[in-house]
């Protein structure tokens, strides 16, 4: 166990947010429905902090550098149901930082609880500061409320959209570390993971963690959030080497991007996801997301009926969490997806 203490994500100042590990557990009823692979699901819905995600592992690192730092103020960016904006505002009450959440009308929706339910409600609860704006106004109104803060006498600490830079690619990498550890517990050889990609943070933190632990799994990103799948590849390969000038080198797997699950854009759901979170909650008693792990398990389930992982007896898909989206797309799921 001392040797793994030696790995970049183990040496970082963190400020502990989430429940670890989160569960890995395999999907029997679904694996068994579609005759493929079993399926096994990394739980990371169940991280802890405010019905949980993804990002809580990330801010573990970015809150930790800002609380070092002597920030009293953390500013953050995502769209008006932004799961990280979310999971901002709790870490932030943990921490007791104030929080700011420029929000951006970047999915067009018709339901009337769209920007005031789900994630919105919560963000509210949770004590932030939000501030809806449209997408093209988000450069200018950061620039105005940053000069603002400072000219009161905040210190602001900025974190980026879904928490996406080298440090907080962190948390995946220390992700694929219980990944590793949790696959031989179980007795299952690790060799393909499946998870919704699109700001990139996620990807590049699990390649950069398992190149260090000299895994040979696959990493599939589903492309949930780029109308151009090649932008979300530079990204992963750009945070890749950020990562390895800032915190060591690794030599990692190939980045693989599916772009077929996108469908309509950023927050639209597909038929295919539309029914993929059916067959979660009805065989498995599992809830997804319409967003992005939704789509992530759309393409898994697709992949498998293609034939295409015929050749891996376990598959594991990261669920991300996301679940108060479901909240204001209800309309959705009456209607059918967006045409």
């Amino acid at each position: 166990m001392s040797v793994l203490q030696t790995h970049p994500w183990h040496q970082q100042e963190q400020f502990s947010l989430g429940f670890w590990p989160t569960p890995l557990e395999p999907l029997l009823n679904l694996s068994k429905e579609l005759g493929g692979p079993t399926i096994w699901v990394k739980r990371d819905d169940c991280t802890g902090l405010a019905v949980g995600g993804n990002k809580t592992r990330k801010l573990e690192y970015l809150l930790g550098e800002a609380l070092s730092e002597g920030a009293d103020t953390v500013v953050t960016f995502g769209a008006v149901q932004s799961n990280h904006a979310r999971q901002t505002a709790a870490a932030c009450a943990k921490a007791g930082l104030t929080c700011h959440q420029i929000l951006s009308r970047t999915v067009a929706s018709n339901n009337p609880g769209y920007e005031s339910n789900g994630n919105v409600l919560l963000g509210q609860l949770l004590g932030a500061h939000q501030h809806l704006v449209d997408t093209e106004q988000t450069k200018t109104f950061t620039r105005e409320l940053l000069a603002r803060l400072e000219g009161t006498g905040q210190n602001p600490y900025i974190i980026p959209a879904g928490g996406s830079n080298e440090l907080g690619a962190l948390g995946y990498a220390r992700c694929a570390e219980e990944l590793v550890q949790q696959a031989l517990q179980a007795g299952i050889e690790l060799t393909y993971v499946v998870h919704a990609s699109s700001s990139a943070g996620t990807q590049a933190g699990l390649l950069y963690g398992l190149a260090h632990l000299e895994s040979a799994a696959e990493v599939l990103g589903i492309n949930v959030y780029h109308a151009d799948p090649a932008i979300l590849q530079q990204r992963i390969n750009e945070l890749l080497e950020r990562m390895s000038s800032r915190f060591g080198a690794a030599k990692t797997g190939a980045v693989q991007v599916n772009n077929a699950y996108y469908g309509n854009g950023y927050g639209q759901p597909t038929e295919e996801c539309l029914s993929a979170l059916r067959m979660a909650a009805s065989l498995e008693g599992l809830l997804f997301d319409p967003v992005y792990s939704g789509k992530a398990l759309a393409g898994l389930i697709d992949q498998i009926n293609l034939g295409n992982l015929k050749d891996h007896e376990h598959v594991v898909l990261i669920h991300t969490g996301g679940s108060p989206a479901l909240y204001v797309y209800d309309q959705v799921f009456s209607q059918g997806a967006s045409e």
